[in-house]
């Protein structure tokens, strides 16, 4: 029996909101920073309250960018929603196609295949980066969107996710879609793709937001300003060398590059929940 202790519902909640406060003042500061022109924020001490250069500073950010970087955050927003769609898309169909092989078919080395898939885990792009850019430099794919997304859209989580939940389907499920004469891709696009609904939701979520954060391989791949995504970009912004920076311009540009994410999270939220729990399966 769980005894209701109204001084511990109290302690608990104040933990939480310092918990909350912590984190969210950063944020806090970088949004005051971004309404404030560089004079203001250099100052000692720095404005703890918003100032009257928001919609200039942003609109500035979004079309022009920095002194330092040709790129405007529009086009560098552009890349990255490009990059992180594209390993998302990728590693969702290449994942489902690969558990539906490995549950449904029978095939000599299935479980090989399968382990093999899993152990690449091991294996994540910082380890094998040289020969991938090898490969991709080879193939001409430098400086451009498909060189940024094919070398990431291999997922063996994403793979091992949907091969426990093609598991817990009942065989009479697919037994009863073959009397009635339905063939295996009709199977799965007809049936399993729309039992999926909240495993695909869920992977949408973490892929998207590990897409969005790539910064080391587009770092290596990217050298014209047009292909920048919004991490390189700010990190060029940041490298100013003896100069000074525009610290309005990079604090707006680090909050517009946190919308999309925090968007993608808000509006998938409960299907991320479900997805996670597994309350559908």
């Amino acid at each position: 029996m769980v005894e209701n202790r109204p001084w511990l519902t109290f302690f608990t909640h104040i933990v939480l909101l310092l918990g909350i406060l912590i984190m969210f003042f950063p944020i806090y500061l970088a949004f005051v920073a971004s309404t404030h022109t560089l004079a203001d924020i250099l100052k000692t001490p720095m404005p703890l309250l918003p100032g009257s250069h928001l919609w200039e500073n942003y609109s500035r950010a979004f079309v022009e960018g920095s002194k330092e970087l040709g790129a405007p955050v529009s086009t560098m927003m552009w890349n990255s929603l490009i990059m992180a769609l594209g390993i998302t898309i990728g590693k969702i169909a290449i994942s489902l196609t690969a558990a539906f092989a490995v549950v449904y078919f029978r095939f000599p080395g299935r479980q090989f295949f399968f382990w093999t898939i899993f152990v690449t885990l091991m294996l994540p792009v910082e380890v094998r980066i040289l020969p991938t850019y090898k490969v991709i430099s080879d193939l001409g794919l430098l400086n451009s969107y498909t060189g940024l997304i094919l070398p990431l859209i291999a997922s063996a989580t994403a793979t091992f996710l949907f091969r426990q939940f093609f598991m817990s389907i009942p065989d009479e499920l697919a037994e009863a879609a073959r009397v009635d004469g339905a063939g295996p891709m009709r199977f799965f696009i007809d049936i399993l793709v729309p039992m999926s609904r909240t495993s695909i939701a869920a992977m949408f979520v973490v892929l998207f937001i590990y897409g969005w954060n790539q910064y080391l391989w587009p770092l290596l791949i990217t050298t014209q300003e047009k292909y920048y995504t919004l991490l390189i970009g700010i990190n060029r912004m940041l490298a100013v060398g003896d100069q000074q920076a525009e610290w309005p311009i990079i604090m707006a540009t680090t909050l517009l590059a946190m919308t999309p994410p925090v968007l993608v999270v808000v509006c998938m939220q409960r299907l991320f929940v479900r997805g996670m729990t597994e309350t559908e399966k």
